[in-house]
């Protein structure tokens, strides 16, 4: 699950969208009682429908949501699954971290838990780079998903990959093998730039020396970069690949925390900055967020006046008008307008209300 599929559920519109989260398991024996947690999920949810529609009208979403329970994979279940169905679509995402037993109907899918994972979960792309072929993951923590729906894998199927080098005479086979490699790495570049445009997340390279050099000859997008771990490992496991990438990813996602804090600093003192929920809020929709630095843990339901510029603290954030959460709202914010956020530990912006926006003027 990435930004692009949260993206896909918020568009859908009309009643019933039916929306059921839950924790799962991830190991026999606890995994053997989520089936039956799914099937009385499943039917709380078509009890409801039937209060309000006949079973004839609500033949293509039982259709769908029958489908969609029969293709759940429990022995490969992480510690979440959501499911999303109406008349039109239905969509099953398992999680590397723990929901809430819910089910909700609605005129729109609940989305609220994804948001706040995808926000406040550390989440990187891991690039393996090979010739059969290079691949792409998804990463929470150590845990990984093969990406391969948006372009990859990718194979190099030109000469020097699955079509043999040009030869003769005078002709320096190394130098077109090479030059043919980094034309490849091009292309898988390209790919992985489109994807960073609608979910710009750190980046792991993975490769042996020579494709990580080839590769940082030619890429566009070394700014996300945050580690690069030799090796081949196209064929590796998922689960002994994140056991491997996590380590250099979590310690530079701390050396970067630590970078943040310190440029926060200077823009305190050039009075580029800004603190508390509420200026944080109003600036960041007026696009002048540059950095949002946010404590871990920090949230703030609120109501948001006429005017739309200034909030109130809510105390119900499940209350008609309510938004659920300020501080999601404004990471998003910030994200979608090529911002960049970063999480702290609680108490590291205490002086600021807890979160802190550097301008970009």
């Amino acid at each position: 699950m990435n930004q692009h599929d949260v993206h896909l559920l918020q568009r859908v519109s009309g009643y019933p969208a039916v929306t059921i989260t839950l924790p799962t398991h991830r190991t026999s024996p606890d995994n053997k009682q989520d089936p039956i947690r799914v099937k009385n999920l499943v039917d709380q949810a078509i009890e409801r429908l039937l209060r309000e529609f006949n079973q004839r009208d609500l033949a293509p979403l039982l259709e769908r949501f029958d489908r969609l329970v029969a293709e759940i994979d429990y022995t490969n279940a992480l510690d979440g699954l959501a499911l999303f169905v109406n008349r039109d679509i239905s969509r099953a995402f398992y999680l590397p971290f723990d929901l809430p037993e819910r089910v909700v109907v609605d005129e729109s899918f609940f989305t609220r838990d994804l948001v706040y994972a995808l926000n406040r979960t550390p989440r990187y792309w891991v690039l393996t780079l090979g010739e059969q072929p290079t691949r792409l993951y998804e990463a929470v923590r150590e845990d990984l998903t093969e990406v391969t729906d948006v372009g990859f894998p990718l194979t190099h199927t030109g000469p020097g990959g699955a079509a043999r080098l040009p030869g003769g005479r005078g002709v320096s086979r190394s130098a077109y093998r090479d030059e043919y490699h980094r034309q490849f790495f091009r292309r898988v570049d390209a790919t992985l730039s489109a994807l960073l445009a609608q979910d710009p997340l750190p980046v792991v390279v993975v490769g042996v020396n020579r494709f990580l050099a080839f590769y940082d000859e030619i890429t566009a997008n070394a700014r996300h970069i945050v580690a690069r771990v030799e090796g081949s490992h196209t064929a590796t496991a998922p689960k002994e690949l994140g056991e491997l990438v996590w380590p250099p990813v979590k310690a530079s996602l701390a050396a970067q925390r630590i970078e943040r804090l310190d440029e926060l600093g200077r823009a305190v003192g050039a009075q580029r900055s800004a603190s508390t929920i509420g200026e944080v809020w109003r600036l960041a929709h007026d696009g002048r967020g540059e950095l949002l630095l946010v404590e871990e843990d920090y949230h703030y339901p609120a109501l948001v006046d006429e005017t739309g510029r200034h909030l109130a603290p809510a105390d119900d954030d499940t209350a008609p008008e309510v938004l659920d959460d300020a501080v999601d709202d404004v990471i998003e914010t910030v994200l979608r307008q090529g911002g960049r956020v970063v999480f702290v530990d609680a108490g590291q912006l205490a002086e600021h209300g807890r979160i802190a926006l550097v301008l970009r003027y």
